[in-house]
């Protein structure tokens, strides 16, 4: 309870308490709806708020509830209630750091949902299983944590694995959450496909977009697109072989490219890949906006090959190294089997507290 009551300043409750009262005069003018824009973000944050300050509260109901009942089992001696106390302040305390990350996640888009693009490296098979591998970590982490996947966009590899794979992931802060994976995932093991059993590094890159809504209003002139439609590949089904339903639209202003060829209707594979297309523009226009982010970018080429964030080494040692914060996790199958919430929580703390060389 007294360390719960020590988070009101760090997490600046009088502050929110504040911003909110300021919001709900303004919602109660006559001028709101003035300006349209301006009133959905305004009750956007309204929202966010109230639920934060709820989620708040009701924490710090559980914890004056437990300090009541641990007085009472003190004073009976009662050890079963005591037992029961301090699985409950387990249970407590995990919440409450989830609850203090989110906090942290107060970006423009931390709470939308996220866009994630997967792509094998050079190295054809090799690298083309090692996105394969990573698609399957990130694909076990949303069902973990409850986020729904819409596969968007998935290209097969030659012989195995896929060449890349384009996904959205739904649920509260996943892109908060997620956009710290950013970068180029390095493996390294004993390759699988090749039979003098030497050993093998592979790369892939992974990319984090947020997932724009229809209201946020990103200008895309029809005359700047090149919309070209052709035959899906790989699995789908007869109708989906045989029909050019697939869809590829590039943006020539930025040569920015996606594609879907998920669905069987090319009307619906054409507005899914707008969706992406839509967040990719909004995340190039950020990225202007921030130089760091802008010298990323333009760098991905050198990015790619030289400085990975993380890597997966399965021989001669097991380890899962994030060289961002310079943390290791020695059960690396537990890694790729989805329970990268270390590595993200770190490095989030990591950023807070300034600590992260963003690479």
């Amino acid at each position: 309870m007294r360390h719960l009551t020590s988070y009101r300043s760090i997490f600046d409750l009088a502050g929110k308490e504040r911003r909110l009262d300021e919001i709900e005069h303004i919602i109660g003018g006559e001028k709101l709806w003035d300006d349209p824009e301006k009133a959905k973000n305004i009750l956007r944050e309204r929202a966010a708020l109230t639920g934060w300050l709820e989620g708040w509260k009701n924490l710090y109901k559980e914890a004056e509830d437990c300090e009541v009942l641990q007085e009472l089992a003190e004073e009976e001696a009662d050890e079963s209630t005591m037992a029961e106390v301090r699985r409950q302040m387990t249970d407590l305390g995990r919440r409450i750091q989830k609850f203090s990350l989110e906090t942290m996640l107060n970006g423009p888009d931390d709470d939308r949902n996220a866009i994630v693009s997967i792509n094998a490296g050079a190295g054809g098979t090799e690298a083309q299983d090692w996105a394969q591998m990573l698609f399957r970590m990130y694909s076990r982490w949303c069902e973990e944590k409850g986020y729904k996947m819409e596969l968007m966009d998935l290209q097969e590899g030659d012989e195995a694995g896929i060449k890349g794979v384009t996904f959205t992931a739904k649920g509260n802060y996943v892109y908060g959450y997620l956009k710290v994976e950013s970068g180029v995932h390095r493996l390294v093991r004993i390759s699988p496909f090749n039979a003098s059993g030497k050993r093998h590094t592979s790369f892939a890159s992974v990319f984090v977009y947020p997932e724009i809504d229809d209201e946020i209003i990103i200008d895309i002139d029809e005359k700047d697109l090149r919309i070209d439609t052709y035959r899906a590949s790989g699995a789908g089904g007869q109708h989906v072989n045989k029909t050019s339903s697939a869809v590829r639209i590039t943006h020539a202003p930025t040569g920015i490219v996606v594609q879907c060829q998920q669905e069987k209707s090319q009307i619906r594979n054409r507005e899914l890949a707008m969706k992406v297309l839509r967040a990719r523009l909004y995340q190039h226009e950020k990225q202007k906006q921030d130089q760091k982010l802008q010298d990323m970018h333009d760098g991905k080429e050198e990015i790619a090959w030289g400085s990975q964030i993380r890597s997966y080494v399965l021989h001669p040692y097991q380890m899962a190294k994030d060289h961002r914060i310079n943390m290791d996790i020695g059960n690396v199958d537990a890694v790729l089997d989805g329970h990268i919430d270390p590595f993200i929580e770190k490095v989030l703390l990591s950023e807070r507290n300034g600590l992260v060389i963003n690479q």
